[in-house]
């Protein structure tokens, strides 16, 4: 595909209301959308880029070609959207569909009709009415059928001549009652083309006509004398009379309407569906849609109604809504302020309302529960030490000076629980002399919190010190002297019987033994301890090798240090060419440290 050049494009694009579309490089259609004005509106998505949020100057970047369709009204060009977005899925529109299939209740089209449950419409197989977002109102309706009439429920083809030809016996269901046996002839077809009526203007939310028809054929079996059947017929006007009063009836005077309300945050949109008939509501339905680009309110609220109303089959001349539409929806669009309507609305936007606070409920809840999968030591730590935060970084500190010498300290980080051995410190104590674990302690945490300070690095959630009262309060003291006190979590854990210290508290805390968030401390206590233990080994070992080289004449601490630190061990320095230490020391010490090697080889 060419370079895309917007200008030339734009050229061709006419003050005309209708449908564009972008396409990206490889030639897919990644946006559909509708404008009163064409030209004004697809020319504000490159003239207008300082305005434009991230999502939509995505989008921008991405478009290689143009393509339009020029409609007759803005209703046209809704109606257009709505299909090309259905068959191409673009990437940066909203899905106008639901992630599953709602169910659909179809009386077929053919001799002797059933009634079927289908979430596949295909329109040349009967008529459909739906969709059932809930499925106990369509169970009721069913089972209410059951009661009222005796529809087949067999597949036979129940032609004239199939049935005249004897093809097929009747079955247990009208032994039973439940089929008066059409299959043999023992039924009229436009008898029971008359009950199918009657399910028809049920399934519309009209109840009048089937309650007329089953009061007419009451007072026919009573003028017949025939009172059993006439009993019948009133018990079946008797089901229809208490299906009637669990609807909602809103008021008989709004006759038909269609109901929406929407709510949205940044994220998505919720909208609500009711469908008013005869001033019942028949159908209700409440979706989340997700925004891809800074959809507004009425836009998005104006392809659902075009959704909704195709999904549903309304043809109510009136539309209901919570916010005006800039729109003509083949419809009167009103925001009623006051009355039945508004008490309708008031009615719709409550359940718009408790959908967004139960998804969004329902979404911390599950960000919650994967959070305490993932943290969940985390989670019982905090609850365990009564922390106001979740202890995300934990800094644990420990001494280590074998015997008294070379004092030496170390610090590690676990972060989300888990070591971050970028973060791990090694501390050579250097105000401290003899073996002073508490004095070590205060210099270390001084330290390393003053450096944080100075950097702004950022404070831990929580500091362990490995050790129990004394080591505790020295730490507590390092943070006072800088102003850190009360503002960082800190506890001691003493080895003997794993007992919690906490600050100026002379009663330990003893966790459960079996506790995960017990067994992290320990975890990241060992872990500084094997830390502290390793640094300690190499440094007594350095220090014992700078000895070894201080036996050589000229030879002091610090030229062993730079020596140990250019060669990385004794081993590599005597194995080093003259010239190659004298670099390091100079020529006399190199000839005195490559006689000192030489004599005790030859010893």
């Amino acid at each position: 595909m060419p370079e895309f050049d917007y200008k030339t494009e734009l050229s061709k694009v006419p003050h005309e209301p209708g449908v564009y579309r972008y396409f990206d490089l490889s030639g897919e259609v990644i946006y559909v959308g509708k404008a009163k004005d064409l030209k004004n509106r697809v020319s504000s998505y490159f003239t207008n880029s300082k305005g434009h949020d991230r999502k939509t100057l995505r989008l921008v970047s991405q478009i290689r070609k143009i393509e339009f369709t020029i409609v007759h009204t803005e209703f046209d060009a809704l109606l257009l959207e709505n299909q090309l977005i259905k068959r191409y899925q673009p990437k940066f529109n909203i899905l106008l569909r639901d992630d599953k299939t709602y169910p659909f209740v179809c009386v077929t089209n053919e001799h002797f009709p059933r009634v079927l449950t289908t979430r596949r419409i295909d329109r040349k197989q009967g008529t459909f009415y739906g969709p059932f977002a809930n499925l106990k109102p369509m169970y009721t309706v069913l089972d209410m059928f059951s009661q009222l009439f005796t529809i087949r429920t067999c597949n036979y083809n129940l032609a004239p001549e199939n049935i005249e030809a004897g093809k097929y016996k009747v079955c247990l269901e009208y032994h039973i009652g439940n089929c008066k046996g059409p299959c043999e002839g023992k039924q009229d077809e436009g008898d029971y083309n008359s009950d199918i009526e009657q399910i028809h203007h049920i399934l519309k939310g009209n109840l009048k006509p089937a309650q007329e028809y089953f009061k007419d054929r009451m007072v026919e079996a009573a003028n017949d004398l025939a009172f059993e059947q006439a009993q019948k017929y009133k018990d079946k006007m008797d089901v229809l009379q208490r299906f009637q009063s669990k609807s909602t009836v809103v008021n008989p005077k709004i006759a038909d309407a269609d109901v929406f309300s929407i709510a949205s945050d940044e994220v998505s949109a919720y909208i609500n569906f009711m469908k008013v008939v005869n001033g019942t509501i028949v159908q209700a339905h409440t979706v989340e849609v997700k925004k891809k680009l800074d959809e507004t309110d009425p836009d998005l609220l104006a392809m659902m109604i075009i959704e909704f109303r195709e999904q549903y089959g309304s043809q109510a001349k009136e539309i209901i809504t919570n916010i005006p539409l800039d729109v003509d929806l083949k419809a009167e669009v009103t925001v009623p302020q006051i009355g039945d309507k508004k008490k309708l609305l008031d009615m719709s936007l409550k359940n718009v309302l408790y959908f967004r606070r139960e998804r969004q409920d329902r979404a911390a809840a599950e960000a919650t529960a994967n959070a305490s999968k993932k943290d969940r030591v985390l989670i019982r730590l905090k609850q365990d030490l009564q922390l106001k935060t979740l202890p995300n970084r934990i800094e644990c500190f420990d001494n280590s000076n074998i015997q008294g010498t070379n004092p030496v300290s170390a610090m590690v980080c676990f972060v989300g629980g888990k070591p971050a051995n970028k973060e791990y410190r090694h501390f050579s104590i250097k105000t401290v002399i003899g073996p002073n674990d508490f004095a070590s302690m205060y210099e270390v945490v001084t330290r390393r919190y003053t450096r944080v300070l100075t950097e702004d690095t950022g404070l831990p959630d929580l500091i362990v010190i490995d050790g129990g009262k004394g080591q505790l309060s020295a730490a507590c003291d390092a943070l006072k002297a800088l102003d850190l006190y009360g503002k960082v979590p800190i506890i001691g854990i003493a080895k003997r019987l794993e007992e919690i210290y906490f600050p100026e508290d002379n009663l330990p805390l003893y966790i459960d033994k079996k506790s995960e968030s017990l067994k992290l401390i320990q975890r990241i206590r060992d872990e500084a301890h094997r830390f502290a233990i390793t640094y300690h080994r190499d440094k007594r070992s350095r220090n014992s090798l700078i000895s070894e080289l201080e036996n050589v004449e000229g030879v002091g601490k610090k030229t062993a240090a730079k020596l140990l630190k250019h060669f990385k061990g004794v081993t590599k320095i005597r194995e080093a060419s003259l010239d190659e230490v004298a670099e390091v020391v100079g020529k006399d010490r190199a000839e005195k440290l490559k006689l000192y090697f030489d004599t005790i080889e030859n010893a």
